[in-house]
């Protein structure tokens, strides 16, 4: 709501500006505040065609046409200079105030049509070998531009295009840990289609384009927290399935320590989570909290395996969804204990097989190693020899910290492990649920983070917003994220639900793919321009 009454703000001053500024080109000024013919008018003012005007209907090439016709608007005026430009792009109805009010500006006719005729001038002159007249003519054109400009407009309309792009329809992506392994592997360069799961508008508008979250040169972050629009998501071309793959925001991800390498939520460091060197960091105040919004945090990569209205719960391994056994990824990992019968095992062909050092997690004596595997790559390590041994590792006798694992509640929810969890109900939009001190901690962060309410719990009593109450009606739908290597991976076991206003998008494709994240280990050439977009 807040993002259209922005538009429509924006919208109306610009209309407002058009009916004083239209009577100084000759047309009606009554024209400038009807939607639709103000555009159709303001083309021809230009030099361009009314029907022009209607590619202003298309999102996001919309937004390049209207800065093309604000730039030739203020050029049919004889303003020409590169801060013209600007001007005119970023604060057109303000401009066109100053244009219509001033009583010395005055319309000099469509600045691409005289443009047009000027370059004919100029032609003419050069074929009939005019020396004087071409002379006189390229000293008083006031279309030419420098070299320097014709440059820098030339880099800035590729950034702003770029950034753009990047912003509300395709962004790459690199794939940095092996939680989604062995389906995306460390190392690959994804696609992610912003279109898919309908294209988010921007919370924070002033940031240095085409950077995430922080600066790599200054190592600070890359935008500015004011000014910031409100959330707002455009009509997705498909809904979010079970076991869809999904890019987006960290949920906890709103107050960070940033480290060489890793960053931590102050969730991470409360919890206990955070490894000792870089916790007494934080507890000396060496290492700042950064605050980021919502569109500002880092970007995740998993698969959706609940949707809003599910209920998840896994037993010894299996994930079932509303009581039935889920399907499972073709290449789900599991973490074994490998006994080698000998320290000559060759380990070189571990990368091919998607085998990447992350999934090396430890090493047990001479032979014996702790290795996250999938069922084809257990087969090949198999076939290395037949003496080796390969048992499943009970990864709940090794968390040691009770509060690991979401809901960090272990009073109301005992026993929870990775491969034993649940059940848990994964919120959907309109639905309501009972809540109370028992089950609360499942849903706190929802009702007072993500949706913004005041959340108290006194006496025994819940109260959201002051008024006491047993009941809570979610206002988004939720998703269950959990990565294809389910002993290492930090997902919504650990940090819960995911928002739908921090979905980011949907992976499409592998460009590129290094081995274990570097060029210089090779190139795993199987998966370039690999499609990604239905991942099993």
């Amino acid at each position: 709501m807040g993002f259209f009454l922005f538009l429509l703000i924006s919208y109306i001053l610009l209309s407002i500006s058009l009916f004083f500024l239209f009577p100084k080109a000759g047309v009606d000024g009554w024209k400038g505040l009807v939607p639709g013919l103000n555009f159709v008018e303001w083309c021809k003012l230009i030099g361009r065609k009314g029907t022009h005007a209607a590619w202003l209907l298309f999102p996001i090439v919309n937004i390049f046409i209207y800065a093309g016709m604000a730039i030739d608007m203020v050029r049919s005026f004889r303003h020409y200079g590169f801060l013209d430009s600007v001007l005119a792009v970023l604060f057109a109805p303000f401009y066109f105030f100053y244009l219509a009010f001033k009583p010395e500006e005055q319309y000099d006719g469509p600045t691409l049509i005289k443009e047009a005729e000027y370059k004919q001038q100029l032609l003419e002159a050069q074929e009939e070998n005019q020396t004087r007249k071409l002379k006189k003519l390229q000293s008083s054109n006031p279309y030419h531009k420098s070299q320097v400009r014709e440059w820098a407009e030339a880099v800035i309309f590729a950034v702003f295009a770029a950034a753009f792009i990047r912003m509300f329809l395709i962004e790459a992506y690199v794939i940095p840990t092996s939680s989604m392994e062995g389906s995306l592997l460390v190392g690959d360069f994804l696609f992610v289609s912003k279109a898919h799961y309908g294209i988010r508008t921007p919370e924070t508008v002033a940031m240095i384009p085409l950077l995430h979250n922080r600066a790599p040169v200054i190592d600070a972050e890359s935008y500015l927290k004011k000014p910031k629009l409100p959330y707002y998501r455009l009509p997705a071309l498909e809904s979010i399935d079970r076991n869809d793959p999904i890019v987006f925001n960290y949920p906890e991800g709103d107050s960070v320590y940033i480290f060489p390498g890793r960053t931590w939520s102050i969730h991470d460091y409360n919890r206990g989570a955070i490894p000792p060197q870089y916790a007494r960091q934080i507890k000396t105040g060496n290492k700042k909290l950064v605050v980021r919004p919502m569109d500002k945090k880092d970007h995740y990569i998993k698969r959706a395996i609940a949707v809003g209205g599910d209920s998840l719960e896994i037993r010894d391994r299996q994930v079932y969804i509303n009581g039935q056994p889920a399907d499972n990824p073709e290449h789900l990992q599991y973490m074994y204990q490998v006994t080698f019968p000998n320290t000559a095992i060759n380990t070189r062909q571990f990368s091919d097989w998607g085998i990447s050092s992350e999934d090396i997690i430890a090493q047990q004596g001479n032979t014996t190693f702790i290795i996250v595997l999938s069922n084809e790559q257990k087969a090949k390590i198999q076939g290395l020899d037949e003496g080796i041994t390969m048992e499943p590792m009970n990864i709940g006798e090794l968390d040691t910290n009770p509060e690991k694992l979401f809901p960090h509640d272990p009073k109301n929810f005992p026993g929870w492990t990775v491969d034993n969890y649940g059940p848990v109900y994964v919120p959907e939009k309109g639905a309501t649920i009972k809540v109370s001190p028992e089950n609360i901690s499942l849903y706190k962060r929802i009702i007072g983070v993500y949706e913004g309410n005041e959340l108290a719990i006194r006496d025994g009593k819940i109260f959201i917003n002051g008024e006491e109450t047993d009941e809570y009606t979610f206002k988004m739908n939720y998703y269950w994220a959990m990565g294809d290597n389910r002993h290492n991976s930090e997902d919504s076991r650990v940090w819960g639900f995911v928002p739908e206003d921090h979905i980011v998008g949907k992976p499409i494709i592998i460009w590129f793919s290094t081995k274990e994240g570097s060029i210089g280990n090779g190139i795993n050439w199987s998966r370039l321009f690999k499609y990604v977009g239905n991942l099993k």
